[in-house]
């Protein structure tokens, strides 16, 4: 499995990349090889709250609907559109075009509670 160093990870397989003040939040490779054929994404709502560990979207495969949950706490500032037309980006690209949204973060200390690679790598085995 596909492990990036330079993201983290909540223990229920969503990853989040910082860049400065905004995070890019993700599902990993292994969320998205356990879900198989990804055909609809909904994303949460441009300028809502998330709140980390709270569902913030859905994501559907051929197998089931899963909730994805945000890692951190902040606004959405930013949606990944191209995952209307084309949701297998989560699968092809999980960590580049398959992104789902970017969150403003409002409480940067979240991030020292995720999982660092390797803790995440232990976790999937």
């Amino acid at each position: 499995m596909n492990v990036p160093q330079d993201l983290k990870y909540a223990e229920t397989h969503e990853w989040i990349r910082v860049e400065g003040d905004t995070g890019v939040v993700g599902i990993t490779d292994h969320a998205q090889n356990e879900l198989t054929d990804i055909v609809y994404v909904d994303p949460p709502k441009l300028g809502a709250t998330v709140t980390a560990g709270q569902a913030a979207a859905v994501v559907e495969s051929v197998k089931a609907a899963s909730d994805i949950y945000s890692p951190v706490d902040g606004e959405v500032i930013e949606l990944n559109d191209s995952l209307s037309s084309q949701p297998a980006l989560v699968n092809t690209s999980p960590y580049d075009s398959g992104w789902l949204y970017k969150v403003r973060l409002t409480n940067p200390l979240q991030l020292e509670a995720l999982k660092s690679p390797d803790d995440y790598r232990a976790q999937i085995g």
